[in-house]
């Protein structure tokens, strides 16, 4: 007579297997892909007239080369200073005819009010470092955030990130808008 070979119990086995699962799916932390922010504009109708040309003097030329200088208007610039150079050129608070205009605009909720009609032309080389390409981009965000804050406390009370009005916020970013252009990276040169 055949002898019967003694089975092991496999369910304790699935269970513990099962859990060590679990324990590894719980315990281990996965990368969070994170990039800018950034709504992108409609796509242009083809059919629509082509947009009026910037003027020379509302135009803020940044450039950021393969050495990763950064250049405001044709001047080598620090980028602690392009906060401070950006929403100087943005505000224009001289009136000085070699930047930017601005218009009276009515505004609902802010009444007339002084809108820049000021442009930030970004350019950067091909060869221009990850890293100081999103410091720039920061940077020039963080000054029209700062302006958009201190024209919400003006007017609101509050920081422009702490409005809860979907309202008061559209007309913020209105009289404030993000109005930065990105060129295509190319080879700008430069030499070291």
């Amino acid at each position: 007579m055949a002898r019967m070979s003694p089975e092991i119990n496999a369910g304790s086995m699935a269970d513990i297997a099962f859990l060590l699962l679990i324990f590894f799916l719980v315990t281990t932390t996965m990368d969070i892909d994170s990039g800018i922010l950034r709504v992108l504009p409609p796509p242009i109708d083809p059919n629509a007239p082509p947009p009026p040309p910037v003027k020379e003097r509302n135009v803020l030329v940044v450039l950021v080369d393969q050495f990763d200088r950064l250049m405001v208007k044709g001047q080598i610039e620090d980028v602690k200073n392009l906060r401070s150079r950006t929403k100087e050129f943005i505000t224009n608070p001289s009136n000085d005819s070699k930047m930017p205009e601005k218009r009276m605009e009515y505004i609902e909720h802010m009444g007339d009010i002084e809108v820049s009609r000021a442009v930030i032309s970004l350019q950067n080389d091909k060869n221009t470092s990850y890293e100081m390409y999103i410091t720039v981009q920061n940077e020039l965000a963080a000054a029209i955030n700062d302006l958009r804050d201190e024209l919400s406390r003006q007017k609101f009370g509050v920081p422009f990130s702490e409005l809860k009005s979907e309202e008061f916020n559209k007309a913020v970013r209105q009289a404030v808008p993000m109005a930065i252009s990105e060129a295509e990276p190319k080879d700008v040169g430069g030499k070291k």
